[in-house]
């Protein structure tokens, strides 16, 4: 099919406020809005000021009292327990009134925060829909945070609640989250009224008498029974929930995100983007800890009426690197979305694709990638493999949906590979200098969206107002600083090269670590690497590639390492410098899979850093420095 994209985009360039009135026809309201958008309320407007609605009712409610009663909702997957679980839309409304309930006897009511600190299971992302339900706000935290991490944001959004669980379980390990959540309380100032704690059989734990309830004590009477809590009604513009992204000062930034305009993007989202429909499952395989579960687990297939893959797993060693061609076979996924370091891991393990061939993928029709720049070998492998089409797309935390990407539900765009494609409607992406000036196409530059951001975008930070300001409309005025660094060309497709802290300056020459990243990757012999910049008394920088090797591969390290060098010469040019390649059994990486960089250049250039709370295995960083050390970096 044509592509009506660019028919689209223009018509909401043109007339924004009608674009997304349109948009929310696909929301039940409450209550109609004064206006679509008032550019006089908070730091630079909000959407559907005025309207009131609910979001849980969007999720649940219409569906499970319309026609989907008896629609998978929710179809729970752990390789890890060996566990399946298949919940309606009917038995979705009946859970999350039980915990409401249960969440109003410990005195939750709207406008308060419920921190939920659990691992992927059901029970997450039923709190995060009870919160909605009372019209609560929750801040999902990553379950296993470190404890001070944790007490951190506990002092920040001041829960009234915390809902945990007794246990994580990783590959080969269980990690106990209530001495964690203890020790996080301890260490806050401002204590939580309660805690309603889910035991899980492979660790349950003891609980404080007065203050810690067990999760089916306090609930299953309310399920038993048919308990019935109403969706509160909240304003448009109030919070649905808080979401902390890392900070540069070691303070996390508290993303706010609202009820009524973030349910209209997401809506939109499903079919524009995805062109998936109500009915259809669907898989973000991801973690509802971070911005792609809140979005894209719970939130945007809930709104849509379709069924949502919640995965606690890992892309290898669970037990395979088949796992997600199985649970894509089992439950008829058409449509997978995960992050291209699960891809890189997959194809270091299985670089021939042996085990997508025992399953049966012909209900499966796309890939999208984000979270990382997908390097065009990777979307190559993929798409050889698979035989789908796959799709890289950008967003961030603070939009919480699509940038840029290919509207696949519009008629795909022509892929280029290396780039997210183009600006999403709702979306004025320019690529600016340091002065703010916009440069010529094909020009490297600062990302910046002109304001105002769509709906769903986060209107500040949580109690930190000006913190949001200096953070993000400050240095570039009339628009928000995405802290990205890239290029738009002739066309109007959108490459994103590398974070602003990742571009380096090597003899005066501004240099793309992604450029360089993107050629090494390119390399046959490898699965997975990472470039980062080391100080340099003579070029003020110079580049240093990290490299993980695939599974099978016999030939010698030095040799690898001369070819990839010459590969980085040769399409790159001499200007990049680039004379040191190491070969390392991994690469340090947070839960959600982006490749700690920062960190890796601190200890090369000997500076003070601490250990990343979002980390997901600490002795990485040891293994990465003994690899600096063998070749006297530090």
């Amino acid at each position: 099919m044509s592509s009506t994209y660019a028919e689209i985009y223009k018509s909401w360039k043109s007339e924004p406020e009608k674009f997304w009135e349109e948009a929310a026809a696909g929301i039940d309201w409450f209550s109609r809005w004064e206006s679509v958008f008032d550019p006089n309320l908070d730091v630079y407007g909000r959407w559907f000021s005025g309207a009131t609605c609910n979001t849980c009712y969007n999720c649940v409610d219409r569906h499970a009292d319309g026609g989907r009663t008896d629609q998978p909702a929710i179809i729970y997957d752990s390789p890890i327990t060996g566990n399946q679980r298949t919940i309606t839309y009917s038995q979705l409304k009946t859970e999350v009134q039980a915990l409401a309930a249960a969440m109003r006897e410990r005195g939750v009511n709207k406008g308060d925060r419920v921190i939920i600190y659990m691992p992927m299971i059901p029970e997450a992302a039923i709190a995060m829909l009870a919160c909605a339900r009372l019209g609560a706000i929750h801040s999902v935290v990553f379950g296993g945070f470190a404890a001070r991490e944790l007490a951190t944001r506990i002092d920040d959004c001041q829960p009234k609640l915390v809902i945990s669980a007794s246990c994580g379980i990783e590959p080969g390990r269980v990690i106990a989250y209530k001495p964690l959540l203890d020790e996080a309380i301890e260490l806050a100032s401002s204590k939580p009224n309660a805690t309603i704690i889910l035991q899980r059989e492979q660790n349950t734990c003891d609980l404080i008498d007065g203050r810690d309830f067990d999760y089916e004590a306090v609930v299953d009477p309310h399920r038993k029974s048919g308990t019935k809590i109403e969706c509160v009604e909240v304003a448009s513009t109030d919070p649905l929930y808080i979401l902390y992204t890392s900070g540069t000062t070691g303070q996390p930034k508290g993303v706010v995100r609202d009820n009524g305009g973030h349910m209209v993007a997401l809506k939109w989202s499903m079919k524009a983007i995805y062109d998936i429909d109500p009915g259809e499952v669907y898989w973000a395989a991801s973690d509802v800890g971070w911005v792609v579960g809140h979005s894209y687990i719970v939130y945007a297939p809930l709104l849509h009426g379709s069924t949502t893959i919640l995965f606690e797993g890992k892309p290898i060693g669970t037990p395979d690197a088949g796992t997600f061609w199985r649970v894509i076979s089992e439950h008829n996924v058409v449509s997978l979305f995960t992050a291209p370091t699960a891809f890189r891991a997959i194809k270091k393990e299985d670089p021939n694709g042996e085990f997508i061939k025992k399953y049966d993928l012909s209900k499966f029709r796309t890939l999208f990638l984000a979270g990382e720049r997908a390097d065009p070998d990777t979307i190559h492998w993929a798409e050889e493999k698979l035989g789908v089409p796959v799709y890289d797309h950008w967003w961030q935390t603070e939009t919480g949906w699509t940038i840029a990407g290919n509207p696949v539900g519009l008629g795909a765009l022509p892929v280029k590979y290396g780039s997210p494609t183009v600006a999403m409607p709702g979306y004025d992406i320019q690529v600016v200098d340091d002065e703010g000036h916009q440069v010529q196409a094909g020009t490297l530059g600062n990302v910046v969206v002109k304001l105002p951001l769509p709906p769903s975008c986060l209107p500040t930070l949580w109690n930190a107002e000006k913190r949001f300001h200096e953070a993000y409309l400050e240095e570039f005025p009339g628009y928000y600083k995405t802290s990205d660094a890239g290029i738009i060309d002739e066309d109007g497709y959108l490459f994103i090269m590398a974070r602003t802290d990742d571009i380096i300056n090597v003899a005066g020459h501004r240099l793309s670590t992604g450029g360089m990243e993107e050629v090494i990757a390119s390399h046959p012999d490898v699965a997975e690497c990472a470039v980062i910049g080391v100080a340099d008394k003579l070029k003020g920088q110079k580049p240093v590639g990290f490299m993980i090797i695939n599974s099978g591969v016999s030939k010698d390290e030095s040799e690898i390492e001369k070819e990839v060098v010459a590969l980085v010469r040769e399409k790159i040019g001499p200007v990049a410098a680039f004379k040191t390649a190491i070969q390392v059994p991994r690469l340090p990486k947070t839960r959600s899979g982006k490749i700690l960089r920062a960190t890796m250049q601190k200890i090369a250039d000997g500076m003070e850093w601490k250990m990343p709370a979002t980390i997901d295995d600490p002795a990485i960083l040891d293994e990465i420095t003994e690899a600096m050390k063998s070749r006297g970096m530090v």
